[in-house]
């Protein structure tokens, strides 16, 4: 049995940690206020915007823009996987490359040649190590998402669709459902599917300025850069809750071993105070 000096060092030990843990659950608790607002600020902006592509891509059918035309054959694809730059945030990260993982192999298992977009630090180491082509990366977005910084990243993978280098673009983030729950998910970006659009109860009439081709160019890449940004939000969002969570099970967790801790100090203690006892008793009685 360890000695009383070292369950001692041991229980300070563990309280300066749980000191950490509180500060960073408290951090972790106010940033996620300030995420689930600007999450929700940005969904107005992301549904007009659906809506206005939607109907600007059923209002002239004698032109398909290139993202909105299905290939027929699937022979590369684009990922774009959105994770945190740092850790301490329970599964988050895990269950979300678990899931890509899984779709890359499934592709590689079909012959198909992949592409990826890493936003977020652990993405992109975990893409380096499993020896994907990594086309573009960004890290170090801090705590708001600024879409000068995604910009550059998303127009490779954009670029890549045009140019044919891959037939379909997917998005992989964490989705915010509540602050106990938090869901990885795989959408698909490119080609623009129905559902991703929606039909438009009525169909709009426009007069394009240039042409429909320059106007659809610009609202749709605009269009999906929003649900990128948008997804980057959410994952923001679900890292800071997550953070939370997990520092709040961490100073529980401290707290149930500084109890523990001390039960054992104190048995420790007064088994030696006992000893004592026992030595001094003894020592009278041979005098």
């Amino acid at each position: 049995m360890p000695g009383t000096k070292e369950i001692r060092m041991k229980i300070r030990s563990v309280q300066n940690t749980r000191k950490i843990t509180k500060a960073m659950e408290m951090v972790a608790a106010s940033k996620m206020r300030k995420a689930q607002e600007r999450m929700r600020h940005s969904r107005p902006y992301g549904e007009k915007i659906r809506t206005v592509a939607a109907h600007i891509s059923h209002a002239n059918p004698e032109y398909r823009h290139p993202f909105l035309v299905e290939r027929d054959t699937v022979k590369g694809v684009g990922m774009i996987v959105v994770t945190t730059d740092k850790g301490l945030c329970g599964a988050l990260n895990t269950n979300l490359l678990r899931l890509a993982l899984g779709k890359y192999k499934e592709w590689e298992a079909q012959g198909e040649k992949m592409e990826v977009c890493a936003i977020g630090g652990k993405g992109f180491g975990f893409m380096q190590r499993l020896g994907a082509h990594v086309a573009s990366h960004v890290v170090q977005l801090g705590d708001r998402p600024q879409m000068d910084k995604l910009i550059g990243a998303v127009k490779v993978m954009l670029d890549g669709y045009v140019q044919d280098r891959f037939d379909r673009l997917m998005l992989f983030y964490t989705r915010f459902i509540n602050t106990m729950k938090q869901e990885p998910v795989m959408e698909q970006l490119l080609p623009l599917s129905g559902e991703r659009l929606g039909s438009p109860a009525s169909h709009w009439d426009y007069l394009y300025e240039p042409e429909a081709k320059a106007v659809l160019e610009q609202v749709l890449t605009r269009y999906i850069e929003a649900i990128i940004f948008q997804a980057v939000a959410e994952n923001m969002s679900s890292e800071q809750s997550a953070r939370m969570v997990a520092m709040k099970s961490a100073s529980d967790n401290a707290e149930t071993l500084i109890d523990e801790l001390t039960l054992v100090y104190n048995k420790n203690r007064q088994a030696g105070i006992t000893k004592e006892i026992s030595e001094i008793v003894g020592g009278a009685a041979a005098v």
